[in-house]
């Protein structure tokens, strides 16, 4: 599906986000993991959170839903039901690292499989710290589909993060809780928390290094969960805020985890008129609301250290650079080239199409120059964050841009195009 933008004039207005996309996949597994009832209000409506509940269904899970609330029915420790098909984890990477965690703690055979995107994407880091835990994981090309088969030999280990993802800390840390011995993950570089928030895990930080440990001592039990806003799908509402003259916008009741506001603090270097009001707390997660105005901004150099917490929004900050004073370069971003597309080239690829200087590194990039074409068309290649990147684009540039394959954006926030239209002007 394509879609034709014009330039717009000003934003101006206040937005709600749906449930936080990482927030909302954990609520789902630790309602799902205690025995008893939970209910999780404002949770995503994202495509891969479907797939995580659609999952736990499969696994006797119950689910209701109650006005704006789910209702969810959990199993207790190893008391799931063992699937008649195959797990099908979607688009969704959280879905599938994580449930491999899980899943080498129960007493049935299951396989992942996911769609065509999922299934390119590297599995290989969690098949190894899973195994050395005594997992018994089949897979042929280190990709899905995966097999897990039960495993009576499953023990706790010490793992140091071969590279920066959550998933696989969090994959590691939801199997050590099936163990009464502290299974101890130990981070070089710090990543998203929620997991360890969430179960209120043990953590110590010294010479640069983060322990986190988990036992059973820390299974979930039932509980109320309050999901904040997505800030990954508010991004490229900030930065359309902040590169539209004339504009105020207010983001409502936003997830503030400090794992995930990165690019928020880079966007203030950059001169962006950003502020936090309103600031809460719920299930050991930070929340508040976001007032973004109109700014002149100016690129700056980008320490590598913020990378791994930057991920999800260097598409749309590298659409905030080339509007900014000075050249955007972003590098030691390689996993960009992992995710749902290879997001450095998609982005390089549709820069080019505009007439900017755009010099591609096997780690990230640099853009320069001036537009020379306005009369962009544009290829989601079937990534959501790739398609509302260069919708964004294509609202600044106007002039009838497209993007191609704007489906996609379901995977995160299907409400995006509606949201969009909500506050311009």
């Amino acid at each position: 599906m394509k879609r034709y933008f014009q330039k717009i004039n000003s934003v101006k207005g206040e937005l709600n986000f749906a449930g936080d996309k990482s927030i909302s996949h954990r609520a789902i597994f630790f309602s799902s993991m205690a025995e008893g009832k939970s209910s999780i209000e404002n949770i995503s409506l994202s495509e891969d959170v479907k797939s995580t509940q659609k999952i736990f269904s499969q696994l006797g899970v119950n689910f209701i839903n109650d006005k704006n609330k789910l209702i969810v029915v959990g199993k207790g420790k190893r008391k799931f039901n063992a699937p008649n098909s195959f797990l099908d984890c979607g688009n969704s990477g959280t879905t599938a690292r994580l449930l491999s965690g899980l899943l080498i703690a129960q007493n049935f055979p299951s396989e992942l499989i996911g769609d065509e995107s999922l299934s390119r994407r590297p599995m290989k880091r969690i098949i190894e710290p899973l195994t050395l835990m005594g997992g018994n994981i089949e897979s042929v090309n280190s990709t899905l589909p995966i097999k897990i088969f039960p495993s009576n030999s499953l023990k706790a280990i010490e793992y140091t993060l071969p590279v920066a993802s959550a998933q696989v800390k969090s994959a590691i840390l939801i199997a050590g809780l099936h163990l009464s011995e502290k299974t101890k993950v130990i981070e070089k570089f710090i990543t998203r928390d929620h997991t360890e928030r969430m179960l209120g895990l043990p953590f110590n930080e010294s010479e640069n290094l983060k322990v986190i440990s988990s036992s059973d001592k820390f299974y979930p039990t039932a509980k109320d969960y309050f999901i904040p806003g997505d800030i990954s799908s508010a991004a490229f509402f900030i930065v359309l805020g902040l590169l539209t003259k004339n504009s105020e916008l207010v983001i409502k009741d936003v997830s503030l985890n400090p794992t995930r506001t990165g690019f928020l603090d880079i966007l203030k270097k950059m001169n962006a008129d950003i502020k936090i009001e309103n600031e809460k707390q719920s299930s050991n997660e930070p929340y508040g609301d976001i007032i973004v105005r109109s700014s002149d901004l100016i690129n700056v150099s980008i320490d590598s250290s913020v990378i791994p917490n930057i991920i999800d929004e260097i598409p749309i900050l590298s659409v905030a650079g080339i509007f900014a004073e000075g050249d955007f370069e972003i590098r030691n971003c390689e996993e960009l080239r992992f995710k749902e597309s290879d997001r450095i080239n998609a982005i390089c690829e549709n820069l080019k199409l505009t007439g900017l200087e755009v010099e591609e590194f096997p780690d990230g990039f640099r853009v320069s120059g001036k537009f020379k074409n306005i009369q962009g068309s544009f290829n989601s290649f079937n990534d959501h964050r790739i398609a509302m990147a260069f919708s964004v684009l294509s609202m600044l540039i106007g002039n009838e841009c497209t993007v191609e394959g704007i489906e996609c954006v379901g995977i995160s926030n299907p409400n995006f195009y509606e949201q969009i239209e909500a506050i311009i002007n």
